[in-house]
């Protein structure tokens, strides 16, 4: 649809009876969408202003909690503005643009979260050797390769997606996702579709299987040492799990929903949209917040304060 010259602009109707419950939606995103930059921003502060948390297993934390931050940029101010106008339109450049920016943190969280847990298993079964195996410089060049990499497969899927012509011009989302934009094509889409699938192949199957092997050698080694051994593992490895088995649940819906979002009610349709990129930058800060005792005694300090000195 061509509201102005040479633009095109897609119309959003993936919203649920958005003129009776406009406010709601407003208030409830806008509460949400300051929650999560308050809460990553503080455990991030937290991690970067405190050198005894200068370690492999914190910065992969602040990484993955800055995914959440770039995802959340990239959704909500939008969808805000969105909620309090009369038209959700976008233009296809900027819907693709969107697209880009919120499935590269989507596709990079596997690869941190398999780097974390890489980290785990050397921490607890090779702690000899783990001065060695992660030097922050390797732990820098980890961190590159789990934004470049996607960023590389994305753009292919995103190449792709430019070549096709346009003959529909309504998303029934409430954000921008390629594949949805790729369904708006009338021609022959069989090549997206092909990579798309072997693109997210690639992003998701290698991580998981690596973080399934390693908590098999954490387990193992863990039942063979002591209980106190076992629940100070635990402690360290629990958030990790927690957080992996939550993003794993939710990428699964999401991915089922933009492949088979035929017959399912609308407003089922946008719940799992959306839930993606609000359950794990709401839970992840908390979760590292409150189980990791370093995080949780920092965070505690920042809020209280200094105690007064005693004079006697």
């Amino acid at each position: 649809m061509d509201f102005f010259t040479n633009v095109t602009y897609l119309i959003l109707e993936g919203h649920v009876e958005l003129e009776k419950y406009r406010y709601v939606y407003f208030i409830s995103t806008l509460a949400v969408y300051v929650l999560i930059i308050l809460c990553n921003t503080v455990v991030i502060y937290v991690i970067f202003t405190n050198k005894k948390l200068h370690e492999p297993m914190y910065i992969f934390i602040a990484a993955l909690l800055f995914n959440s931050l770039f995802v959340s940029i990239a959704l909500y101010p939008k969808l805000l503005s969105d909620l309090l106008s009369e038209q959700q339109v976008i233009s296809y450049h900027a819907c693709m643009l969107q697209a880009f920016f919120i499935y590269i943190p989507g596709m990079s969280e596997f690869t941190l979260l398999s780097a974390m847990a890489y980290d785990r298993y050397v921490s607890i079964c090779k702690p000899l050797q783990y001065a060695t195996l992660l030097k922050m410089s390797t732990v820098k060049k980890v961190l590159f390769l789990c934004w470049f990499l996607p960023s590389c497969e994305h753009s292919i899927s995103i190449i792709l997606t430019y070549q096709l012509h346009l003959c529909k011009f309504k998303l029934n989302r409430i954000y921008c996702s390629n594949y949805s934009i790729v369904k708006l094509s009338c021609g022959d889409i069989s090549a997206n579709n092909l990579y798309g699938l072997f693109a997210l192949s690639v992003a998701v199957f290698p991580p998981v299987i690596f973080i399934v092997f390693t908590y098999i050698r954490i387990l193992a080694v863990c039942l063979k040492n002591s209980k106190d051994f076992r629940g100070k593992a635990l402690q360290t490895c629990l958030p990790h799990l927690l957080i992996f088995i939550s993003f794993s649940v939710t990428s699964c819906f999401e991915v089922i929903n933009s492949r088979l979002e035929g017959n399912t009610p609308q407003i089922i349709l946008m719940i799992i949209s959306i839930e993606n990129m609000l359950i794990p930058p709401l839970i992840n800060p908390i979760i590292y917040g409150l189980k990791l005792q370093e995080i949780f005694k920092r965070i505690k300090k920042l809020i209280v304060g200094e105690s007064p000195p005693v004079l006697f």
